[in-house]
Protein backbone atom coordinates (compact mmCIF):
# COMPACT_ATOMS: atom_id res chain seq x y z
CA UNK A 1 0.00 0.00 0.00
CA UNK A 2 0.97 3.58 -0.77
CA UNK A 3 -0.56 7.04 0.24
CA UNK A 4 -2.01 7.13 -3.55
CA UNK A 5 -3.99 4.12 -2.17
CA UNK A 6 -5.62 6.60 0.86
CA UNK A 7 -8.42 8.29 -0.44
CA UNK A 8 -6.43 12.27 0.69
CA UNK A 9 -7.04 15.19 -1.10
CA UNK A 10 -4.50 16.09 -3.60
CA UNK A 11 -3.17 18.76 -1.55
CA UNK A 12 -2.09 16.28 0.77
CA UNK A 13 -0.38 13.71 -1.95
CA UNK A 14 1.32 16.58 -3.00
CA UNK A 15 2.30 17.60 0.26
CA UNK A 16 3.39 14.11 1.07
CA UNK A 17 5.50 13.58 -2.36
CA UNK A 18 7.37 16.76 -1.86
CA UNK A 19 8.68 14.93 1.77
CA UNK A 20 9.53 11.93 0.05
CA UNK A 21 6.69 10.10 1.98
CA UNK A 22 5.79 6.98 -0.38
CA UNK A 23 4.48 3.96 2.18
CA UNK A 24 2.12 4.37 5.36
CA UNK A 25 2.97 2.52 8.37
CA UNK A 26 0.91 0.08 9.75
CA UNK A 27 -0.66 2.53 12.17
CA UNK A 28 -1.38 4.89 9.73
CA UNK A 29 -3.09 2.33 6.86
CA UNK A 30 -4.96 0.35 9.84
CA UNK A 31 -6.13 3.82 11.48
CA UNK A 32 -7.37 5.80 8.39
CA UNK A 33 -10.46 4.26 7.29
CA UNK A 34 -11.90 4.07 11.02
CA UNK A 35 -11.17 7.82 11.72
CA UNK A 36 -12.87 8.35 8.26
CA UNK A 37 -15.84 6.49 9.00
CA UNK A 38 -16.10 9.62 11.98
CA UNK A 39 -15.66 7.27 14.69
CA UNK A 40 -14.29 7.92 17.93
CA UNK A 41 -10.71 6.03 17.77
CA UNK A 42 -8.03 4.92 20.06
CA UNK A 43 -4.89 4.34 18.19
CA UNK A 44 -2.03 2.05 19.75
CA UNK A 45 0.99 1.64 18.15
CA UNK A 46 5.52 1.76 19.21
CA UNK A 47 6.63 4.98 19.60
CA UNK A 48 8.32 6.02 16.42
CA UNK A 49 5.87 4.38 13.88
CA UNK A 50 4.38 7.69 12.96
CA UNK A 51 1.28 8.16 15.23
CA UNK A 52 1.53 12.44 14.54
CA UNK A 53 0.87 11.39 10.90
CA UNK A 54 -1.83 9.04 11.45
CA UNK A 55 -4.32 11.56 13.05
CA UNK A 56 -3.36 14.63 11.22
CA UNK A 57 -3.22 13.43 7.82
CA UNK A 58 -7.58 12.10 7.92
CA UNK A 59 -8.28 15.32 10.29
CA UNK A 60 -6.59 17.18 7.42
CA UNK A 61 -8.57 15.38 5.01
CA UNK A 62 -12.18 15.79 6.40
CA UNK A 63 -11.08 19.70 7.19
CA UNK A 64 -13.20 22.25 5.18
CA UNK A 65 -12.76 25.54 4.54
CA UNK A 66 -14.79 27.97 6.96
CA UNK A 67 -14.87 31.96 7.00
CA UNK A 68 -15.16 30.98 10.89
CA UNK A 69 -12.30 32.18 13.04
CA UNK A 70 -12.50 29.66 15.48
CA UNK A 71 -10.86 26.44 15.14
CA UNK A 72 -12.05 22.96 13.17
CA UNK A 73 -9.33 20.69 14.62
CA UNK A 74 -8.19 20.60 18.46
CA UNK A 75 -5.14 18.29 19.23
CA UNK A 76 -4.19 18.62 22.66
CA UNK A 77 -0.51 17.37 23.99
CA UNK A 78 1.43 16.73 27.04
CA UNK A 79 4.58 19.09 26.70
CA UNK A 80 5.28 22.60 25.32
CA UNK A 81 7.97 20.45 22.67
CA UNK A 82 5.09 18.38 21.35
CA UNK A 83 2.68 21.33 20.66
CA UNK A 84 6.06 22.68 18.51
CA UNK A 85 6.69 19.50 17.22
CA UNK A 86 3.19 18.64 15.79
CA UNK A 87 2.81 22.63 14.40
CA UNK A 88 5.65 21.81 12.48
CA UNK A 89 3.86 18.24 11.03
CA UNK A 90 0.70 19.94 10.22
CA UNK A 91 3.09 23.08 8.47
CA UNK A 92 5.00 20.60 6.45
CA UNK A 93 1.38 19.00 4.81
CA UNK A 94 -0.10 22.21 4.30
CA UNK A 95 1.84 23.99 1.79
CA UNK A 96 -1.18 23.76 -1.11
CA UNK A 97 -3.89 24.35 1.89
CA UNK A 98 -5.83 27.24 2.86
CA UNK A 99 -5.29 25.76 6.39
CA UNK A 100 -3.98 28.25 9.77
CA UNK A 101 -2.27 26.43 12.87
CA UNK A 102 -1.25 27.68 15.65
CA UNK A 103 0.06 26.29 19.23
CA UNK A 104 -0.27 27.68 22.85
CA UNK A 105 0.88 26.31 26.04
CA UNK A 106 2.28 27.69 29.05
CA UNK A 107 5.22 29.50 30.28
CA UNK A 108 4.73 32.18 28.03
CA UNK A 109 3.17 35.65 27.68
CA UNK A 110 -0.90 34.56 27.44
CA UNK A 111 -1.65 37.28 26.04
CA UNK A 112 -0.01 36.86 22.63
CA UNK A 113 -0.99 33.55 22.57
CA UNK A 114 -4.62 35.20 22.80
CA UNK A 115 -4.48 37.62 20.21
CA UNK A 116 -3.17 34.88 17.92
CA UNK A 117 -6.29 32.60 18.41
CA UNK A 118 -7.98 35.73 18.23
CA UNK A 119 -6.75 35.94 14.69
CA UNK A 120 -8.52 33.06 13.21
CA UNK A 121 -7.02 29.16 13.18
CA UNK A 122 -8.17 26.08 12.05
CA UNK A 123 -5.91 24.07 13.88
CA UNK A 124 -5.27 24.53 17.24
CA UNK A 125 -2.78 22.59 19.27
CA UNK A 126 -1.78 23.05 23.16
CA UNK A 127 -1.49 21.93 26.32
CA UNK A 128 -4.41 21.48 28.17
CA UNK A 129 -3.75 24.19 31.33
CA UNK A 130 -3.35 26.61 28.49
CA UNK A 131 -5.88 26.17 26.50
CA UNK A 132 -8.58 25.92 29.79
CA UNK A 133 -6.74 29.56 30.54
CA UNK A 134 -7.74 30.75 27.16
CA UNK A 135 -10.91 29.32 26.88
CA UNK A 136 -12.32 30.23 29.87
CA UNK A 137 -11.08 33.74 29.06
CA UNK A 138 -12.91 34.16 26.31
CA UNK A 139 -10.29 34.25 23.51
CA UNK A 140 -11.02 30.85 22.13
CA UNK A 141 -14.08 29.58 21.10
CA UNK A 142 -14.48 25.91 21.14
CA UNK A 143 -17.86 25.29 20.50
CA UNK A 144 -16.95 24.77 16.60
CA UNK A 145 -14.06 21.94 17.05
CA UNK A 146 -15.64 19.02 15.10
CA UNK A 147 -12.40 16.89 15.88
CA UNK A 148 -10.44 16.56 19.11
CA UNK A 149 -6.80 14.25 19.43
CA UNK A 150 -5.20 13.74 22.24
CA UNK A 151 -1.88 12.51 21.90
CA UNK A 152 0.22 10.89 24.11
CA UNK A 153 -3.02 10.79 26.11
CA UNK A 154 -1.81 8.41 29.13
CA UNK A 155 1.41 10.59 29.80
CA UNK A 156 -0.96 13.86 29.93
CA UNK A 157 -3.68 11.91 32.28
CA UNK A 158 -0.18 11.09 34.69
CA UNK A 159 0.98 14.61 34.79
CA UNK A 160 -2.33 15.52 36.89
CA UNK A 161 -4.30 16.58 33.49
CA UNK A 162 -7.57 14.79 34.27
CA UNK A 163 -9.85 18.30 35.59
CA UNK A 164 -8.45 20.07 33.22
CA UNK A 165 -9.42 17.57 30.29
CA UNK A 166 -12.65 17.46 31.92
CA UNK A 167 -13.18 21.40 31.74
CA UNK A 168 -12.17 21.37 28.30
CA UNK A 169 -14.87 19.03 27.41
CA UNK A 170 -17.63 21.01 28.80
CA UNK A 171 -16.52 24.20 26.38
CA UNK A 172 -16.86 21.24 23.16
CA UNK A 173 -19.76 20.91 21.67
CA UNK A 174 -21.26 17.25 22.49
CA UNK A 175 -21.71 16.35 18.46
CA UNK A 176 -17.83 15.77 18.01
CA UNK A 177 -15.21 12.83 16.80
CA UNK A 178 -12.54 12.01 19.59
CA UNK A 179 -9.13 10.48 18.46
CA UNK A 180 -6.68 9.22 21.62
CA UNK A 181 -3.02 7.95 20.11
CA UNK A 182 0.20 6.10 22.12
CA UNK A 183 1.98 3.33 22.55
CA UNK A 184 0.82 2.48 25.65
CA UNK A 185 -2.58 2.28 27.74
CA UNK A 186 -3.15 1.62 31.13
CA UNK A 187 -6.50 0.31 32.62
CA UNK A 188 -6.61 3.56 34.19
CA UNK A 189 -6.38 5.06 31.17
CA UNK A 190 -8.85 2.79 29.51
CA UNK A 191 -11.67 3.37 32.35
CA UNK A 192 -11.25 7.34 31.45
CA UNK A 193 -12.18 6.85 27.82
CA UNK A 194 -14.54 4.63 28.12
CA UNK A 195 -16.40 7.18 30.18
CA UNK A 196 -15.61 9.75 27.97
CA UNK A 197 -15.64 9.14 24.30
CA UNK A 198 -18.56 7.20 22.27
CA UNK A 199 -17.57 3.63 21.58
CA UNK A 200 -14.41 4.34 20.61
CA UNK A 201 -13.12 1.66 18.05
CA UNK A 202 -9.84 0.30 19.26
CA UNK A 203 -6.87 0.02 16.64
CA UNK A 204 -3.72 -2.04 17.32
CA UNK A 205 -0.90 -1.88 15.33
CA UNK A 206 1.00 -3.53 18.18
CA UNK A 207 0.15 -4.63 21.50
CA UNK A 208 0.66 -1.97 23.97
CA UNK A 209 3.99 -2.04 25.30
CA UNK A 210 5.32 -3.87 22.55
CA UNK A 211 8.83 -2.43 21.93
CA UNK A 212 10.38 -1.91 18.45
CA UNK A 213 12.11 -5.42 16.94
CA UNK A 214 14.68 -3.31 15.52
CA UNK A 215 16.09 -2.13 18.84
CA UNK A 216 18.87 -4.17 20.39
CA UNK A 217 18.06 -4.20 24.29
CA UNK A 218 20.81 -4.16 26.35
CA UNK A 219 21.34 -4.46 30.58
CA UNK A 220 24.40 -3.75 32.78
CA UNK A 221 23.80 -4.50 36.80
CA UNK A 222 25.89 -1.46 38.30
CA UNK A 223 25.88 -0.71 41.89
CA UNK A 224 25.74 2.99 42.65
CA UNK A 225 25.95 6.65 40.95
CA UNK A 226 29.87 6.56 40.90
CA UNK A 227 29.78 3.40 39.34
CA UNK A 228 27.32 4.41 36.41
CA UNK A 229 29.69 7.37 35.31
CA UNK A 230 32.30 5.28 34.80
CA UNK A 231 30.45 2.56 32.90
CA UNK A 232 28.98 5.38 30.75
CA UNK A 233 32.06 7.32 30.22
CA UNK A 234 33.48 3.56 28.83
CA UNK A 235 30.67 3.39 26.83
CA UNK A 236 30.87 6.61 25.10
CA UNK A 237 34.76 6.16 23.87
CA UNK A 238 34.39 2.27 23.18
CA UNK A 239 31.05 2.31 21.01
CA UNK A 240 30.88 2.68 17.23
CA UNK A 241 28.86 4.64 15.52
CA UNK A 242 27.39 6.21 19.15
CA UNK A 243 26.95 9.58 17.33
CA UNK A 244 23.95 10.64 19.28
CA UNK A 245 23.28 9.13 22.71
CA UNK A 246 20.44 9.97 24.41
CA UNK A 247 20.78 9.10 28.63
CA UNK A 248 17.71 9.26 30.78
CA UNK A 249 17.70 10.01 34.36
CA UNK A 250 15.08 9.55 37.05
CA UNK A 251 14.94 13.37 38.39
CA UNK A 252 16.53 16.60 37.49
CA UNK A 253 18.72 16.98 40.39
CA UNK A 254 20.59 13.34 39.14
CA UNK A 255 20.13 15.18 35.48
CA UNK A 256 22.11 18.21 36.86
CA UNK A 257 24.77 16.19 38.57
CA UNK A 258 25.47 13.72 35.83
CA UNK A 259 25.73 16.35 33.62
CA UNK A 260 28.23 18.01 35.91
CA UNK A 261 30.15 14.71 35.75
CA UNK A 262 30.49 14.65 31.95
CA UNK A 263 31.22 17.81 31.21
CA UNK A 264 34.76 18.00 31.66
CA UNK A 265 35.26 14.61 29.51
CA UNK A 266 32.54 15.71 26.41
CA UNK A 267 33.68 19.48 26.83
CA UNK A 268 30.66 21.12 24.42
CA UNK A 269 28.97 18.50 23.11
CA UNK A 270 27.09 17.32 26.31
CA UNK A 271 23.66 18.76 26.92
CA UNK A 272 21.15 18.63 29.66
CA UNK A 273 17.01 19.37 29.35
CA UNK A 274 14.46 18.94 32.44
CA UNK A 275 11.63 20.83 33.06
CA UNK A 276 13.21 23.32 35.58
CA UNK A 277 15.38 24.49 32.93
CA UNK A 278 14.05 27.92 30.70
CA UNK A 279 11.62 27.30 27.79
CA UNK A 280 14.32 28.81 25.26
CA UNK A 281 16.61 26.67 27.00
CA UNK A 282 14.88 23.68 26.45
CA UNK A 283 13.99 24.24 22.61
CA UNK A 284 17.95 25.27 22.24
CA UNK A 285 19.04 21.97 23.76
CA UNK A 286 16.93 19.17 21.86
CA UNK A 287 17.40 21.77 18.71
CA UNK A 288 21.47 21.54 19.26
CA UNK A 289 20.72 17.55 19.94
CA UNK A 290 19.09 17.06 16.78
CA UNK A 291 21.90 19.09 14.42
CA UNK A 292 24.43 17.25 15.97
CA UNK A 293 26.35 19.73 18.41
CA UNK A 294 25.45 17.51 21.07
CA UNK A 295 26.57 14.37 20.71
CA UNK A 296 25.10 13.14 24.06
CA UNK A 297 21.83 14.87 25.62
CA UNK A 298 21.05 14.01 29.14
CA UNK A 299 16.80 14.49 30.21
CA UNK A 300 13.88 13.07 32.46
CA UNK A 301 11.04 11.84 31.17
CA UNK A 302 10.18 15.16 30.17
CA UNK A 303 11.06 14.36 26.26
CA UNK A 304 10.71 10.57 26.43
CA UNK A 305 6.97 11.41 24.97
CA UNK A 306 6.41 12.75 21.58
CA UNK A 307 9.57 14.52 20.70
CA UNK A 308 10.73 13.47 17.53
CA UNK A 309 14.54 13.60 17.39
CA UNK A 310 15.64 12.00 14.05
CA UNK A 311 18.98 9.34 14.03
CA UNK A 312 19.14 8.68 17.69
CA UNK A 313 21.79 5.89 17.70
CA UNK A 314 21.67 5.06 21.25
CA UNK A 315 19.21 5.32 24.25
CA UNK A 316 21.10 4.56 27.41
CA UNK A 317 18.80 4.40 30.87
CA UNK A 318 21.06 5.24 33.32
CA UNK A 319 18.44 5.18 36.00
CA UNK A 320 15.70 2.56 35.23
CA UNK A 321 12.46 4.26 35.23
CA UNK A 322 9.51 3.58 38.14
CA UNK A 323 6.77 3.44 35.76
CA UNK A 324 7.02 0.94 33.29
CA UNK A 325 5.35 2.40 30.56
CA UNK A 326 8.11 5.28 30.71
CA UNK A 327 10.36 2.59 29.61
CA UNK A 328 8.80 2.03 26.51
CA UNK A 329 8.74 5.21 25.64
CA UNK A 330 12.57 6.25 26.87
CA UNK A 331 13.81 3.25 24.27
CA UNK A 332 11.19 4.18 21.61
CA UNK A 333 13.46 7.70 21.21
CA UNK A 334 15.93 5.26 18.93
CA UNK A 335 15.27 2.46 15.75
CA UNK A 336 12.68 5.03 14.72
CA UNK A 337 11.46 5.15 10.86
CA UNK A 338 12.44 1.60 10.01
CA UNK A 339 16.24 2.14 11.38
CA UNK A 340 18.13 -0.10 14.03
CA UNK A 341 18.71 1.41 17.37
CA UNK A 342 20.48 0.53 20.62
CA UNK A 343 18.81 0.72 24.12
CA UNK A 344 21.01 0.10 27.27
CA UNK A 345 20.01 -0.17 31.05
CA UNK A 346 21.90 0.14 33.83
CA UNK A 347 20.23 -1.64 36.76
CA UNK A 348 21.40 -1.98 40.18
CA UNK A 349 19.82 -4.16 43.13
CA UNK A 350 17.14 -1.65 44.23
CA UNK A 351 15.87 -1.64 40.80
CA UNK A 352 14.57 -5.69 41.00
CA UNK A 353 10.78 -4.56 41.43
CA UNK A 354 10.74 -1.94 38.35
CA UNK A 355 12.78 -3.98 36.26
CA UNK A 356 9.86 -7.27 36.57
CA UNK A 357 7.62 -4.92 35.97
CA UNK A 358 9.05 -3.59 32.74
CA UNK A 359 9.32 -7.12 31.39
CA UNK A 360 5.97 -7.91 32.50
CA UNK A 361 4.32 -5.00 30.00
CA UNK A 362 7.05 -6.26 27.34
CA UNK A 363 6.22 -10.23 27.86
CA UNK A 364 10.10 -10.54 27.90
CA UNK A 365 13.31 -10.88 29.55
CA UNK A 366 15.88 -7.93 29.59
CA UNK A 367 18.64 -9.63 28.11
CA UNK A 368 22.07 -8.88 30.24
CA UNK A 369 25.97 -8.64 29.88
CA UNK A 370 28.93 -8.54 31.86
CA UNK A 371 30.21 -5.36 32.95
CA UNK A 372 33.68 -5.13 30.37
CA UNK A 373 36.49 -5.50 33.14
CA UNK A 374 38.01 -2.20 32.04
CA UNK A 375 35.41 -0.24 33.92
CA UNK A 376 36.40 0.32 37.47
CA UNK A 377 33.35 -0.65 40.22
CA UNK A 378 33.36 0.85 42.98
CA UNK A 379 31.22 0.53 46.16
CA UNK A 380 31.41 4.13 47.30
CA UNK A 381 28.08 5.72 47.76
CA UNK A 382 27.13 8.87 47.38
CA UNK A 383 25.14 10.70 50.53
CA UNK A 384 21.28 9.99 48.33
CA UNK A 385 22.16 6.44 47.70
CA UNK A 386 23.05 5.47 51.56
CA UNK A 387 20.15 3.81 53.28
CA UNK A 388 18.13 5.59 55.92
CA UNK A 389 19.11 4.47 59.33
CA UNK A 390 16.00 2.83 60.85
CA UNK A 391 15.63 2.48 65.02
CA UNK A 392 14.62 -1.31 65.53
CA UNK A 393 11.34 -2.10 67.81
CA UNK A 394 8.43 -0.11 68.20
CA UNK A 395 8.20 3.47 67.61
CA UNK A 396 8.63 5.51 70.82
CA UNK A 397 6.11 7.97 71.93
CA UNK A 398 7.46 11.07 72.72
CA UNK A 399 6.29 12.62 76.43
CA UNK A 400 3.61 14.98 76.28
CA UNK A 401 5.06 18.86 76.96
CA UNK A 402 3.81 20.20 80.14
CA UNK A 403 2.86 23.88 79.45
CA UNK A 404 3.48 25.74 82.38
CA UNK A 405 2.91 29.35 83.65
CA UNK A 406 4.38 32.68 81.09
CA UNK A 407 8.17 33.39 81.56
CA UNK A 408 7.47 36.53 83.35
CA UNK A 409 5.32 38.23 85.60
CA UNK A 410 2.50 40.57 84.03
CA UNK A 411 2.51 44.12 84.15
CA UNK A 412 -0.08 45.04 86.87
CA UNK A 413 -2.39 47.25 83.84
CA UNK A 414 -2.41 44.02 82.29
CA UNK A 415 -3.68 42.17 84.81
CA UNK A 416 -7.40 41.44 84.87
CA UNK A 417 -9.28 41.42 87.91
CA UNK A 418 -13.23 40.54 87.30
CA UNK A 419 -14.91 43.17 90.49
CA UNK A 420 -18.23 44.42 90.47
CA UNK A 421 -18.05 48.54 90.05
CA UNK A 422 -19.25 50.27 93.38
CA UNK A 423 -20.44 53.89 92.42
CA UNK A 424 -20.97 54.86 96.02
CA UNK A 425 -17.47 54.02 97.60
CA UNK A 426 -15.40 55.14 93.97
CA UNK A 427 -17.53 58.71 95.14
CA UNK A 428 -15.88 58.31 98.69
CA UNK A 429 -12.68 57.71 97.61
CA UNK A 430 -13.10 60.36 94.89
CA UNK A 431 -14.65 62.99 97.05
CA UNK A 432 -14.35 61.95 100.50
CA UNK A 433 -17.76 62.57 101.13
CA UNK A 434 -21.06 60.40 99.13
CA UNK A 435 -21.98 62.46 96.33
CA UNK A 436 -25.69 63.42 96.16
CA UNK A 437 -27.73 64.62 93.24
CA UNK A 438 -29.07 68.02 93.74
CA UNK A 439 -32.65 68.50 93.15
Amino acid sequence: MTFRDLNLKKPLWNALDDLGYETPTTIQAASFNVMMSGKDTIGIAQTGTGKTLAYILPCLCMWKFSKEPHPQILIIVPTRELVAQVVREVEKLTPYMNVAVGGVYGGTNMNTQAAMVLQGLDVLVGTPGRILDLAANGSLQLKHAKKVVIDEVDETLSLGFRAQLLRIFEFLPVKRQNMVFSATLSEEVSDFLEANFTVPVRVEAARSGTALAQIDQIGYRVPNFLSKVQLLHYLLDNTADSSKVLVFVQSRVLADMLFEEMESSLLNSVGVIHSNKAQNFRFNSVQNFQTGVFRVLIATDLIARGIDVTDVTHVINFDIPEIPENYIHRIGRTGRADKNGVAITFVSEKDADALSKIESLMQQELPFTEVPSEVEMTEELLEFEKPVAQIPGKLLKLAKREVGPAFHEKKAKNKKVNVRYDHKKAMMDKYGKPKRKRN
